[in-house]
C-alpha cells in the first residue's frame, strides 16, 4: 500500500493554501454531537487495479510531466467523530472519473480514451488534527450521474465509511438517483460542497472542503 508521505512538493502546498492543523483546528466549535455524514455506494467503478502511485496528488502520476486534464482543484476537510473530535490515523481514499467520464477501471465505458496522466485514485493518512488534503480536478458529469467524487475512510484495516461528495448547485443534483437516496434534506446538505476560485490563483484552481463525520468514535 502506498500511502500519503508529505514530500516537499505537497508540502509547498499545504502551505500554499494555508492549511494544516492550525487552519483545521476551532477549539469549542462543536459543543453538541453532529451529524453523520450519509453512507452512500461505493458504485462499480473502485479501481479494480490500483495504480502505482496512489498519492494524495492525482494530477500528476509518478515522475509524469504532463498533468491531467481538467480543472485543477484543491480538495481539504476533516475526518470527525460522531463527537466532533478529530480522527487521527484514518485512511482517507478518493476515486473520481476523469475529464472524459472514464474511471480507473476496466469495466469503465470508453476504457480506451481514459486521460493516462490522472491518476483517478489517491489516498491520505490523517494527522492528528483529522486533516486530509488533496490536489485533484473538479468533478465532471457522465450520464445518467451529476458530478461527484468517491469517498471511502479505513481505520486499524476497518471500513468506517463510504460516501461520495457533490458540487453545489449543480442542475443534475436534482434528478440524480444516487443524491435523491438521500431523503433527509440535511443530510443531503452535508454532502453538497462549494468549488470555489482560489485566492490569487494564476491558472483557474479551485478550492473545495468536505467535512466527514462519522456515525461511531473509532477505538484506539
Amino acid at each position: 500500500m502506498n500511502i500519503y508521505l508529505p514530500s516537499p512538493n505537497r508540502r509547498r502546498f499545504l502551505r500554499g493554501l494555508g492549511l494544516g492543523a492550525a487552519a483545521f483546528a476551532t477549539p469549542g466549535l462543536f459543543a453538541e454531537a453532529l451529524m453523520p455524514t450519509p453512507a452512500q455506494t461505493e458504485g462499480p467503478f473502485y479501481p479494480d487495479h490500483l495504480p502505482l502511485d496512489t498519492d494524495n496528488d492525482l494530477i500528476m502520476v509518478n515522475n509524469d510531466l504532463t498533468p491531467g486534464v481538467g480543472v485543477v482543484t484543491y480538495l481539504s476537510g476533516r475526518i470527525l467523530d460522531a463527537h466532533g473530535a478529530p480522527v487521527r490515523n484514518a485512511l482517507v481514499e478518493i476515486w473520481q472519473a476523469d475529464s472524459n467520464g472514464v474511471y480507473l477501471h476496466t469495466q469503465s465505458e470508453k476504457g480506451a480514451h481514459r486521460d493516462q496522466h490522472f491518476q483517478g485514485f489517491g489516498r491520505f493518512l490523517t494527522g492528528s488534527s483529522g486533516e486530509y488534503l488533496f490536489r485533484t480536478i473538479k468533478p465532471v458529469p457522465y450520464a445518467p450521474r451529476t458530478p461527484h467524487i468517491h469517498f471511502k475512510v479505513k481505520r486499524g484495516g476497518q471500513e468506517l465509511l463510504t460516501t461520495q461528495c457533490y458540487i453545489k448547485g449543480h442542475p443534475m443534483n436534482d434528478s440524480d438517483g444516487v443524491v435523491k437516496d438521500i431523503k433527509d434534506a440535511k443530510q443531503r446538505a452535508l454532502v453538497m460542497v462549494d468549488f470555489k476560485p482560489l485566492p490569487k490563483a494564476r491558472a483557474g484552481e479551485l478550492t473545495a472542503k468536505f467535512d466527514i463525520v462519522l456515525g461511531v468514535t473509532p477505538e484506539g
